[in-house]
């Protein structure tokens, strides 16, 4: 018989906890960034039209221009109302002389009437004839001054200071009253306008602090504040209009510009972790838990409210308190003994 051989058995030491960065599960407030796309356009905006109707003379408004208070803008053609204007002088004219003449009768009648010359009927009669001759005479006045304004308002001329946003019909045309000639941004102040979601107006409020700035060069940014939403959606596109007031807007935000709208709305606590934290497990997100009391990892899944490339918001699966592996891994399993870096080995 072969005598057997002891063979010392060979034991393996225990593998070294692998180092790994840690950080400790906290809820903290945070706000949601909403950004939209909108364009500039004047605080105050008139459309200017004319009156009365007739034939456009001349429109010399061109989109772009400077206007100043009392520049004129337009012209209709004025020989009809001319022709009114005349023939109301000349019906005062005729007024005013039945009104001497009734006036000189009347003041014979009362001194006749006086002297015991004349019936009481004869003076009553004259009395009546000078109150007839100073009403129609006040009626031509009236007439007068009516023509004379139906004359002014074959001139359109601008109310106040502005730019020229929009343009109608041309010379030569014949034009409605009320009938759009010319639309004008007044000086004075401008809004960014969007056209925004029903969930975002839920989220917005008056007096709102909005960062605008331009789409072709973000550089370029205003402040302002929400100083109006639209109470009815768009029967088309079903959005919302909302006014944004800015605060010394600078000369490159030309009105019609296109320009993004950044507001801050609050979301409540939420858990926010490092991305690199974030692992999958069974096709899921994931993270790694350290149980403080024996230094062991082991896996569970989470559900991610939203993320960009530095941070992740959790929004199950995670208790404030936690420690969770923000490093390293890709390089652990369940169940693995990990070394804090930064404390006692």
């Amino acid at each position: 018989m072969l005598a057997s051989c002891g063979r010392e058995a060979e034991t393996e030491a225990a593998p070294p906890p692998r180092p790994v960065r840690t950080t400790t599960v906290e809820k903290r407030e945070s706000s949601i960034p909403l950004t939209f796309t909108g364009r500039i356009e004047a605080e105050d905006e008139v459309t200017v039209a004319f009156r009365i109707s007739g034939r456009l003379l001349a429109n010399d408004t061109k989109i772009g221009d400077r206007v100043e208070a009392g520049q004129l803008l337009a012209q209709l053609e004025s020989q009809n109302e001319l022709n009114t204007l005349r023939q109301a002088q000349a019906a005062l004219g005729a007024a005013q002389g039945q009104l001497t003449q009734a006036r000189n009768h009347y003041e014979r009648q009362e001194t006749l009437l006086a002297q015991g010359w004349t019936t009481r009927a004869n003076f009553d009669v004259a009395t009546q004839a000078q109150q007839t001759a100073q009403s129609q005479v006040e009626a031509a006045e009236a007439q007068l001054n009516t023509a004379h304004d139906l004359v002014s308002f074959t001139e359109l001329r601008a109310d106040a200071p502005g730019k020229i946003t929009a343009t109608g019909p041309s010379a030569g045309e014949v034009v409605q009253a009320g009938q759009m000639i010319a639309r004008i941004a007044r000086q004075g102040g401008r809004d960014a306008v969007f056209d925004v979601s029903a969930q975002l107006v839920r989220s917005a409020s008056i007096n709102q602090q909005v960062i605008v700035s331009l789409a072709d060069d973000p550089k370029v940014t205003a402040r302002g504040r929400i100083r109006q939403i639209g109470a009815q959606a768009d029967p088309v596109t079903r959005t919302f209009e909302v006014k944004v007031g800015l605060t010394d807007p600078p000369a490159a935000m030309q009105l019609g510009a296109t320009v993004n709208g950044r507001v801050e709305t609050s979301s409540g606590p939420v858990i926010e972790i490092p991305a690199t934290a974030l692992t999958r497990m069974n096709q899921q997100p994931a993270v790694w838990i350290v149980d403080p009391s024996t230094n062991m990892v082991s896996v569970r899944n989470v559900d991610v409210l939203r993320f960009d490339q530095a941070q992740v918001t959790i929004s199950q699966g995670l208790d404030a308190g936690e420690i969770i592996v923000t490093a390293g891994v890709q390089a652990l399993h369940p169940g693995q003994k990990v070394r804090l870096l930064g404390s006692e080995p």
